[in-house]
């Protein structure tokens, strides 16, 4: 096994092949039968609290369990190309890296699952972290972008002067913390 991650009530491990085998409450992602097929050469696995995602040796990414926790990426599956990274928010979002350094999400709205607000802003991204219900982006010139929910850390706005230079950002379920 190289990797094992869980969801509130299911396991994915990638095996040393980059095959994934599930295990737990269907519903939370541990039946991945209708993906099965397409998890080979997997590279990484997150998990939100019922939903599974998965970077593919080709730099794509499959996804599966409850729809709204992050489970279907349907809907910006041709745009989930590159990948280089995916973080989960706990509550029910995922957030890609690209090879190119864009973002893509998708899952809970209110979670980071919709991140157009900021999406003109996402360039250049260097690193993602995320609290249960917001994501944070260092961005190559060394600011931080934020979204998702505000209590959990969604709105930078007060403190966006003083994150220049960001080297790294670390994430509790409820707030985040940039190392300068």
């Amino acid at each position: 096994v190289q990797q094992i991650q869980a969801s509130d009530g299911a396991f994915a491990a990638i095996l040393v092949d980059g095959s994934v085998v599930t295990w737990g409450d269907e519903i939370f992602g541990g039946d991945s039968s209708a993906v099965g097929d397409q998890l080979r050469g997997v590279q990484q696995i997150q998990a939100t609290t019922a939903a599974f995602a998965a970077i593919l040796a080709d730099g794509s990414a499959i996804t599966w369990g409850v729809a709204d926790y992050g489970g279907d990426s349907s809907a910006v599956q041709d745009q989930l190309r590159g990948v280089q990274q995916i973080q989960a928010a706990k509550d029910g979002a995922f957030a890609a890296i690209l090879a190119d350094g864009f973002v893509v999400t998708w899952g809970d709205e209110d979670y980071g699952g919709d991140s157009s607000a900021v999406q003109d802003q996402l360039r250049g991204v260097q690193q993602i972290q995320a609290t249960q219900q917001a994501f944070a982006a260092i961005l190559q010139d060394g600011s931080v972008v934020t979204w998702g929910s505000t209590d959990y850390g969604g709105d930078c706005s007060a403190v966006r002067d003083q994150l220049r230079g960001v080297q790294q950002i670390q994430a509790t379920d409820l707030a985040f913390a940039a190392i300068l």
